[in-house]
């Protein structure tokens, strides 16, 4: 068994209602079905040995690898390059549609371009983390895995040369086989999820035909953003990666695929990722309507709306998350058995900050649905009259402590974020229902926003830092405070929000990467350290053009682009060594380059006439 690769060194493959992570060796070492957010069926992401996996590599001989994604789609060629032959391994997972289903097909097909190459493929599925026993039922034409709740299918592929019986053996109720193939020959496998009517070949050119669907889904989705600035391949690329993370049922924005992949690798803030968070969902509708893809920002509109009505029902506030289904129940587990990346434990599945409060989730709502409604996405009305519930609870609710954007599982907190993002909330209310015409105690709303204003500025802001802080009677800054000006609660030139950018440069920013906070100075409840947060670099981006800095907003944005994957792609953070980590790919890092890119290149293109006084 190799050893575990680095986070970075994988491709995202998906069918928009769940995803595998593929090695740059050939292995599948993440897959879940038939959710982001089911058990997984391979996880030697988080344990080489018990995890499970699916591999297709040259078998004995000295290789080089290359890995890209075939342009303007996800499908994922990775190359295979010996003195005695060329091959590659393409693998992509054909659209499941928009309704939710069992079957998911993940299709795996080897390609010898010049000389010939010997392989290894092995499947060692490992059901449910781990916890399930299978038994294998082998076929002329095939094998079926099955566990007691999921049954996984191995469909082989051929064209001219096909796998003889002596060549595949079982292990341990695994498979593992070996083939030589030459120049022209073209084969491999269909993995197959849920019930099937058992193993059968496919042929080439069924296979073709799906591999056609697929390319030809992906360019025209694509095809459709409007963006045509610098960094474009970044851009379109990142807008790729969220329509993967989406799950097409429900219109639901997953944060991340994966669970557990380590903030600090050996450390313990290891967290799954694989559901769907309000604030990612409200961010990844800027981002969207930027690109020109209406279609998909009305699609999580309609996500956030419906929890929206649930929540207005009860007279509640939103919950910061939930699975792709809308439902709520995420309890957070330990898996023991699991060594965790690199020894990385605990790991976890599940999320106990579920049950957080955090204050901020109302506004970041509130922001989308008003933008949504500049782009012509109209809120219904049953949407209307809960969003005037969860807001009157809010002016009733913001001014107490709560455990923030970054989920602190330390004490609650007076945070500056979650009373700006509450101010935001109550200030789009007011102009929606000043824009459409629709009823709510808009006097209340008023007031309590400008109390929310007026108490920001007098205990949010350190006079000592000269800076917003993190949270009242501190003086610890907080990069997610580089929002304020997009969000329109302080002036990009007004000088309090200079001097904040400046102690932002000189406490959490390194060589143009940015710490969200420092975890030594303010305790959130969990012991180690962490790299530099990808969402709060390209926020700092943002932040220099929008205040008149463009030119280091430039640079900021190319040096962050150096700490890509070799495919575009961006976990949650950066560690020292420069090595991605945290779970990947991460939606907040690729929504906020969207952004980020629109607003600079704008910037660099139209420079404000306006030009930053000293302070």
């Amino acid at each position: 068994m190799q050893e575990y690769p680095d986070i970075e060194d994988h491709g995202l493959i998906g069918d928009l209602q769940t995803a595998a992570l593929v090695t740059r060796d050939g292995m599948v070492d993440w897959f879940c079905a038939p959710r982001f957010d089911s058990p997984s069926i391979f996880a030697a992401l988080l344990d080489r040995q018990r995890g499970g996996y699916l591999r297709i590599s040259p078998d004995g001989i000295d290789y080089q690898r290359k890995q890209l994604y075939l342009p303007d789609t996800p499908i994922l060629i990775t190359r295979f390059i010996s003195p005695d032959g060329v091959a590659e391994i393409i693998d992509f997972m054909p659209i499941a549609g928009d309704q939710a289903t069992d079957q998911h097909r993940l299709v795996r097909i080897i390609n010898v371009v010049r000389g010939s190459m010997p392989f290894r493929l092995e499947c060692r599925p490992r059901f449910n983390y781990g916890r399930d026993r299978h038994e294998l039922e082998r076929y002329p034409d095939g094998a079926v895995f099955r566990s007691p709740t999921m049954a996984l299918t191995i469909h082989p592929v051929y064209r001219k040369r096909r796998i003889q019986q002596q060549d595949i053996r079982e292990e341990d109720g695994d498979l593992v086989a070996y083939t030589t193939l030459h120049e022209g020959d073209k084969g491999g496998m269909v993995l197959e999820t849920g019930p099937t009517q058992g193993p059968r070949v496919y042929d080439i050119d069924e296979v073709q035909a799906l591999f056609e669907q697929t390319l030809d889904y992906w360019r025209r989705w694509i095809g459709r953003s409007k963006y045509r600035g610098r960094w474009r391949e970044m851009v379109e690329r990142s807008a790729i990666t969220l329509k993967l993370m989406t799950y097409a049922p429900t219109g639901a924005l997953i944060a991340a695929p994966t669970a557990s992949l380590p903030e600090s690798v050996g450390g313990t803030r290891n967290w799954d990722y694989r559901f769907a968070w309000i604030r990612d969902g409200a961010f990844s509708v800027h981002a969207l309507l930027g690109l020109g893809f209406t279609e998909e920002a009305d699609r999580y509109m309609d996500w956030i709306a419906a929890r929206i009505c649930e929540a207005g029902e009860n007279s509640v506030p939103l919950k910061i998350m939930y699975r792709v289904d809308g439902s709520s129940d995420l309890p957070e587990e330990v898996l023991d058995h699991f060594e965790g990346y690199r020894g990385s434990a605990p790991v976890r599945i599940g999320n106990g900050a579920a049950e957080q409060s955090q204050l901020d989730i109302q506004g970041e709502a509130l922001y989308a649905m008003h933008l949504a409604g500049d782009y012509g996405i109209r809120t219904f009305h049953q949407t209307w009259e809960s969003t005037v519930k969860v807001v009157d609870w809010l002016c009733r609710n913001w001014d107490q402590p709560d455990a923030g954007i970054w989920e602190s599982r330390s004490h609650p907190r007076d945070y500056t974020f979650s009373r700006v993002m509450s101010w935001v909330a109550l200030d789009r209310a007011v102009r929606l229902a000043a824009e459409t015409g629709r009823p709510g105690d808009t006097a209340w709303w008023i007031q309590q926003r400008n109390a929310i204003y007026n108490q920001v500025m007098e205990r949010g802001y350190h006079r000592g830092r000269r800076s917003f802080v993190q949270s009242y009677g501190e003086e610890h800054l907080d990069a997610a405070l580089l929002i304020l000006p997009a969000v329109g609660f302080v002036a990009p030139y007004d000088p309090l929000w200079l001097s904040t950018l400046r102690a932002i440069d000189e406490t959490l920013v390194s060589d143009s990467l940015v710490y969200r906070y420092d975890p030594t100075a303010t305790p959130d409840g969990l012991p180690g350290d962490e790299g530099t947060f990808n969402m709060c670099t390209f926020w700092y981006a943002e932040a220099l053009a929008r205040s008149g800095r463009v030119d280091e907003a430039r640079v900021t944005l190319e040096k962050m682009f150096t700490f890509s994957s070799h495919l575009g792609l961006y976990a949650e953070e950066i560690a020292p060594t420069g090595k991605q980590i945290g779970n990947f790919p991460q939606a907040l890092s690729h929504l906020s380059l969207i952004n980020a890119a629109i607003t600079v290149n704008d910037l660099l293109q139209h420079p404000s006439p306006y030009a930053p006084r000293q302070v």
